[in-house]
This record gives structure tokens, C-alpha cells and sequence, in this order.
């Protein structure tokens, strides 16, 4: 059996069309398609609270593309899960609206609590976890990120914050390349947001899990590859100071020699920087509530999308 998975989000959509295997503790997925189209939907919603036409003309162009691929592989189940971008704007009901119809599927609207769970699902096959121990995920998308905590494939709290790639380059790096002040200007709300995660417990924290496409970016810089190579990264392990080396690289690049790396998206250049900035202070934010006792995040190239899989799969069974 066949499943699909959509997840839409602030700066980009993505498909994954899985094969649903059984093993011994119950389904695998086998990737049979794996795409991504960066659409910015969330261009300028921030600002506006509302989505731009010119946004949902890109996003109509890859949900189009994907209504093919997704008839052309027989697919039995789809979920189209829409996140942070779409929860902020008041003109969504245009947009499920119209990808319903151009799909067959209604888009849902989901929590951030909601996001934080599936993208826990997705990322949690990276690694074995440390018996009685815990691990961090963090999903940094466009529009929000997520942290959630918990042991083995179980959640115990999630906590989704209103801070992305895409609204922090609106919000703060106004003038293209940011310079000392604009970095200042959102280190502290970067770090004013993360005071959100203060009552999370820590004390049992073993791993921290990274997953979407600027912590696999950033990952691709820390490891100097020439080209983004998905193997390489899913699963690499860097500590923070690796981590924090490739972060201040990254926004000291102009804009040119972001787009020269091999590795990089066309559509993130514009929102890596901001991208790279979160990521920096989170790890500061992590090693002073530990006492440096974590002091490295792993990259999975598995993340919400695979856990929208899994919960089509589960459903599916059901």
C-alpha cells in the first residue's frame, strides 16, 4: 500500500509518496517519490496577516505538480497538513478551498502542538535512544519551531514557537545583508522567544535532534560538502561549536556567496542567514540550561513529513 504526505509550510511544500511496510513493531515507510518546492507562502504574511497572490500562484503550480504524481503512483491515502503560514493568515479558507479542489484532499490546519508531534514521530528513527534518557527535537521551519521533548517514540511536551527563518529575515533583516545592529535586533528576540522553553524539564535531556531544511543546511556547511548530499547528513553528529562555527559563517556571507554554495537551495538564500542566527542561540540557550552537559545536535533528514506518513499509515491499518 501506497501513502502520500504533504506538508506545507511557511517557506516550503513538500511531498513524500511512501510504501507502507509491516515489521516488528508494526510499519515502515520506503520512500517511492521525495519532493520539495520552495513557494514562500508565507511571503509577507508577518506583516499583512494575510497570504499575497502571488504566493498562492506558487503554491497552486506545485500542488498541481503533485496531484500528478501522487495519481500517477496510486496512491491510496493522502494527508495534506498545513502549519504555521496558514494558521496566521486570514484569507486560508481561499486557499484550502482551492488546493482541495486542485487535490481531492482538504488541507488541516494543524497546531503548533500538533506539528511538534508529528515532526517527534518523523525524526525519532534516527538514533537508539539511551535507556531512561531523553531526547530534544527541533523542527526550524519559515514561520515557527518546534521543540519537542520525550522518551523513545513517546512525547511527553511539545512547545511551538512563533519564530522561523522566514519571519525573523521579515521581521529584522530588512535591508538584505544584516549588519551588527539588525543581528542584535533579533538575537534578542531569539532569545526573548526561547524564554518560552523555561518550563520545559531538561533534566533527563540526553540528545538533541535537528531536523528541516536549515539545520540539514547548516549541517551540509559544518561537514564543507560541495553539494547537498542527503547521506552525509541524516544522522551526522556535531557539537555546538561546529554547529556555531558554520552558523557565523553563513551570515557573514553576502547574498553571492551564499547562492555560489553547492549545497544551497535557491530558495533559501534569501532566509538562511536568519535561519542560522535561531539555530546559534538555541544551542547557547541549551548548554546554559543543562550546565553543558549537551553539547551537540544530530541531523535527521527524517522530520514531520515522515511523520505525516506514518499517521496516514496508521490510519490506513486502523
Amino acid at each position: 500500500m501506497r501513502v502520500g504526505a504533504i506538508d506545507c509550510g511557511t517557506n516550503s511544500i513538500r511531498l513524500l509518496i511512501a510504501e507502507v511496510e509491516p515489521n516488528g513493531q508494526g510499519v515502515q515507510l520506503r520512500d517511492v517519490q521525495r519532493q520539495m518546492r520552495i513557494v514562500r507562502l508565507g511571503q509577507g504574511v508577518d506583516a499583512t496577516g494575510r497570504f499575497a497572490q502571488e504566493a498562492l500562484e506558487r503554491t497552486y503550480a506545485a500542488v498541481r505538480d503533485y496531484a500528478q504524481l501522487l495519481a500517477g503512483n496510486q496512491v491510496a491515502a493522502t494527508r495534506f497538513v498545513a502549519t504555521s503560514a496558514t494558521r496566521d493568515a486570514e484569507n486560508r479558507e481561499e486557499f484550502l478551498d482551492t488546493v482541495t479542489g486542485l487535490l481531492g484532499v482538504r488541507p488541516e490546519v494543524i497546531s503548533g502542538q500538533e506539528e511538534a508531534q508529528l515532526s517527534f514521530a518523523g525524526a525519532t528513527g534516527v538514533l537508539q535512544a539511551h535507556p531512561g534518557t531523553e531526547r530534544l527535537v527541533i523542527d526550524l521551519g519559515g514561520g515557527s519551531t518546534e521543540f519537542v521533548i520525550g522518551a523513545g517514540n513517546t512525547p511527553r511536551a511539545a512547545i511551538s514557537i512563533d519564530m522561523g527563518c522566514v519571519r525573523v529575515t521579515e521581521r529584522f533583516f530588512t535591508s538584505g545583508a544584516p549588519d551588527a545592529a539588525m543581528l542584535q535586533r533579533a538575537a534578542d528576540f531569539i532569545d526573548g522567544q526561547l524564554q518560552q522553553l523555561d518550563e520545559l524539564d531538561f533534566s533527563a535531556l540526553h540528545d538533541v535532534v535537528g531536523v528541516a531544511g536549515t539545520i540539514t543546511t547548516l549541517t551540509a556547511q559544518a561537514l564543507e560538502l560541495s553539494s547537498y548530499e542527503s547521506a552525509a547528513i541524516h544522522a551526522a553528529e556535531l557539537d555546538f561549536s561546529k554547529l556555531r562555527r558554520a552558523c557565523t559563517q553563513i551570515i557573514d556571507m553576502d547574498r553571492a556567496q551564499r547562492a555560489a554554495l553547492g549545497f544551497m537551495h535557491p530558495g533559501r538564500v534569501d532566509v538562511i542567514a536568519a535561519g542560522a542566527l535561531i539555530v546559534e542561540r538555541i544551542t547557547h540557550y541549551l548548554q546554559r540550561v543543562t550546565e553543558h552537559r549537551v553539547n551537540r545536535l544530530i541531523a535527521s533528514e527524517q522530520d514531520i513529513l515522515d511523520g505525516i506518513a506514518l499517521s496516514v499509515a496508521a490510519g490506513q491499518r486502523a
